[in-house]
């Protein structure tokens, strides 16, 4: 009696699934070299908090170093992805990502004081921001996009404190009046109910705590009156 199941089906399923493995292997040692990256930006830029600010160019600059690295891995990720399925396997390497878009936003802020471009972000990691959502290659997500620039809010609150600290009183006043113009863009996007929308409500807090400060400084008559009426023209964001 000849069998009723073609065991060659199973095979073939196994042998996928093996395919599948493999690429997963290497997509995870890759972003194991993205992440150690990630680590080395993050403790140069961190120095940030600790330096004057005439120190300040110099960390950049050597930041900006290791992103020739976060291109490498970046392409290597590219080459691993199989045709149209980057969805499939983003989920491997977002996290990352997202902390690789945070620190190219925050060297870029560190450099000019203002929020970096998506030309910009494109030109760190020489690859596209997906701003069509219709991804057919390796491209940074408007998500992994946006999560950075949500890190850099509540980074720069932590700057703000520590600036007063090393004796920059004027620092927190522009990192506030930044942050409420920052707010004032994400008010514009129609975010879902999820992650991103949860860490975007955190914004004002980050807010908050740079009122706070630049009240302190304010009473100890540390700021110039009139270069703060623009930061404190409108307080109801951070109580909202």
């Amino acid at each position: 009696m000849s069998s009723t199941v073609d065991l060659g089906f199973f095979d073939a399923i196994q042998a996928s699934m093996e395919a599948e493995a493999t690429v997963k292997d290497n997509i995870r040692a890759s972003v194991r070299e993205l992440d150690r990256t990630n680590r080395n930006i993050t403790a140069v830029l961190n120095r940030v908090h600790s330096s004057p600010k005439e120190q300040v160019p110099a960390l950049c600059t050597q930041a900006r170093i290791y992103f020739s690295d976060i291109q490498t891995h970046i392409s290597d990720l590219a080459g691993m992805v199989p045709v149209n399925q980057y969805y499939k396997y983003n989920g491997l390497w977002s996290a990352p990502m997202q902390q690789a878009c945070f620190l190219a936003t925050l060297c870029t802020y560190l450099e000019t004081e203002r929020l970096i471009t998506v030309e910009e972000l494109e030109g760190f990691f020489a690859v596209k921001v997906d701003l069509d959502n219709n991804i057919t290659d390796f491209r940074i997500s408007i998500e992994e996009f946006l999560h950075g620039v949500v890190s850099l809010t509540n980074e720069l609150s932590r700057l703000a404190v520590n600036a007063v600290t090393s004796g920059d009183f004027s620092r927190p006043v522009r990192i506030g009046k930044f942050l409420k113009e920052l707010y004032s863009g994400f008010q514009l996007l129609n975010l879902k109910n999820d992650t991103l929308r949860k860490r975007f409500d955190g914004i004002k807090y980050d807010i908050k705590k740079v009122e706070e400060i630049i009240y302190d400084l304010t009473v100890r008559k540390l700021v110039v009156a009139n270069v703060e009426t623009d930061i404190e023209e409108d307080t109801s964001v951070a109580e909202a």
